[in-house]
């Protein structure tokens, strides 16, 4: 059985998101979206208005895609040390696997974009901060779990551990793979948060 045809909005996005990966730092005009889709630039603003409603929607594209299997872990998962060392790696791997959309994240695509746009991919992982925020604390009231610090602190440590394998698999031209060594760095970085 063959896969149904992308829309025409996703083939769009799925362009966007190529041109990124293919051509690191470079930007991204609607001209060359639209050739690269075959399609016109008034073809483009019909599903779009603009070029930042495209980025918005790689955005929530992401977002849904992270969000809602971190839901998943957080229901399944009893133990906080679980919850979120599976948190991390759902996010590195997601990166991982979509290059792309790691530069928008990141906002090394919107590089030259409205300055409001780079804060909105930002709460990408203000959220994810604010969910590891909660499962130390959690972890503290209902496990017992003795923390190095705060749960302010710990999620911060995590979110530099997270965000700097992020941008060097960005900065690397995607070479770097955010995944490497992973059960290694993650025992270090469980010991910098936990005691024992």
């Amino acid at each position: 059985m063959s896969k149904p045809k992308p829309s025409r909005r996703d083939s769009i996005l799925q362009a966007l998101v190529e041109l990124i990966q293919s051509d690191p730092g470079a930007r991204i005009t609607t001209a060359g979206l639209a050739r690269t889709v075959g399609v016109t630039e008034a073809a483009l603003y019909r599903h779009f208005p603009s070029k930042r409603k495209m980025f918005e929607a790689l955005i929530e594209f992401a977002e849904e895609a992270v969000f809602s299997r971190c839901q998943v872990i957080l229901q399944e998962q009893d133990d906080v040390r679980v919850r979120i060392q599976q948190l991390v790696h759902l996010v590195l791997v997601f990166a991982e696997r979509n290059p792309g959309l790691c530069s928008v994240l990141t906002g090394d695509a919107l590089l030259g974009e409205d300055e409001a746009l780079r804060k909105r991919a930002s709460q990408f992982f203000e959220r994810l901060e604010t969910q590891i925020r909660q499962a130390l604390k959690e972890g503290e009231i209902r496990q017992g779990l003795s923390p190095r610090t705060t749960s302010a602190r710990g999620a911060d440590f995590l979110m530099v551990f997270l965000e700097g394998r992020i941008q060097r698999f960005v900065r690397s031209s995607f070479s770097r793979l955010p995944t490497a060594d992973f059960d290694e760095a993650w025992g270090l970085v469980s010991e910098s948060v936990w005691a024992g």
